[in-house]
């Protein structure tokens, strides 16, 4: 077991946590599960395989992933999402860091490739980022955003990277994502008015076609055949609905201010679900 905590968020995750957690337990002896409101047994498959899992009700993503990190015990952190597997490789690449006492570096970005219904492996181009998941806690912390999930760290602090990949299962079906990015789609929209972010209008003219063209192409979702078009699809479909409904927010906000004659009221944030 090395000196490293392992925390993990979710809801409704339990056809997929298993095996997060099996391919990651035998590394550590502190698995750190925080559940905001499963129906679907997810505490109870976190539990028999290992996890110590704690309730917390859904504040958003940077706030959640904060709560865990001050439940863990050790102070080199390391985050997964629930639908997310760590190679073989990286397993050992992480190992191989902690083999000679204290990693060289406190921070590491790793790999995450999209892996789709079927593939029981990334496809060799499948579309790859490189975020912070592997910190100690003395140089970073999650940002406090209620949307982005990322890592803040301490300026200057170096990164190094790792090679392994983690396969991120994200898609359960088509229409199962769709229903995800809406809702997610939903909670940007909110949080651009909280902010009080105002994206130009004409943007909602392109951004379908723009993120189509920016995944098919760019992120060659096209070697990826039909599955990889219909991905794009409802890709593009999440842009485009993040400013429509901003647009629309932006509309009924004006609205109502011209009727009153005073500024309407921000939302609260309090409304913002979770996107699992």
């Amino acid at each position: 077991m090395l000196p490293v905590s392992v925390f993990i968020i979710a809801k409704n995750e339990a056809d997929r946590i298993g095996a997060t957690i099996r391919a990651i337990r035998g590394l550590t002896d502190d698995l750190v599960v925080v559940d905001s409101g499963s129906t679907d047994g997810t505490p109870a498959v976190a539990e028999e395989l290992g996890a110590r899992v704690i309730h917390n009700p859904w504040p958003g993503y940077g706030p959640q992933k904060r709560f865990a990190e001050d439940q863990c015990r050790h102070d080199w952190l390391l985050n997964l999402d629930a639908d997310e597997e760590v190679s073989p490789e990286l397993l050992a690449e992480i190992r191989a860091l902690f083999a000679e006492g204290e990693p060289a570096c406190k921070a590491y970005a790793i790999r995450i490739a999209e892996t789709y219904p079927g593939e029981s492996a990334p496809h060799p181009l499948a579309y790859r980022i490189a975020p912070v998941r592997l910190y100690h806690r003395s140089v970073g912390r999650y940002s406090s955003s209620l949307v982005h999930d990322r890592v803040d760290l301490t300026p200057g602090t170096k990164v190094c990277k790792l090679k392994g990949l983690v396969h991120h299962r994200s898609v359960r079906s088509i229409g199962d994502q769709l229903a995800k990015l809406n809702s997610y789609a939903e909670q940007q929209a909110i949080d651009l008015e909280v902010r009080g972010v105002s994206i130009p209008t004409w943007r909602v003219f392109f951004e379908f076609p723009a993120a189509f063209l920016k995944v098919y192409f760019g992120r060659l979702h096209f070697l990826r055949g039909t599955y990889g078009f219909l991905i794009s699809m409802n890709y593009a479909t999440w842009r485009h609905l993040r400013l429509a409904k901003h647009y629309e927010r932006k509309r009924l906000s004006a609205l109502r201010r011209a009727k009153s004659g005073t500024e309407a009221p921000l939302p609260s944030s309090d409304g913002l679900k979770e996107r699992r």
